[in-house]
């Protein structure tokens, strides 16, 4: 069977996403929908209900931390930050993505022939 677009879209993303999302918070705090409305593009995440799983994933695993904070406009939200772990690890993911996403194109493009 072929794989459809939507399947490949799932397995780019698994590997992606939370790089995206640590990427969006590496230079300041910004709550969910703030994140959400980011990457709400129907490339990088189709839906808010996959963003909230990973924020909970990354916060458990110390790549961000997070506050409650008062809204002028509505409930408290929860703000989320990188912590040094989760600098780290957008580093080292940039440093690997580039040539992975280098190499890949290569192979696409030369598979024209």
């Amino acid at each position: 069977m072929v794989p459809g677009e939507g399947q490949i879209m799932t397995n780019l993303r698994r590997g992606a996403l939370e790089y995206c999302i640590l990427a969006l918070v590496r230079d300041g705090e910004r709550y969910g929908l703030d994140i959400a409305r980011e990457l709400t593009d129907g490339v990088l995440m189709a839906g808010e209900g996959t963003l909230y799983p990973l924020l909970s994933r990354l916060r458990k695993g110390g790549l961000v931390a997070s506050s409650w904070q008062e809204s002028e406009s509505g409930p408290p939200r929860r703000y989320y930050r990188l912590t040094p772990d989760g600098r780290a690890a957008l580093d080292t993911f940039e440093q690997t993505w580039r040539p992975f996403r280098d190499a890949v194109d290569r192979v696409l493009a030369n598979g024209r022939g």
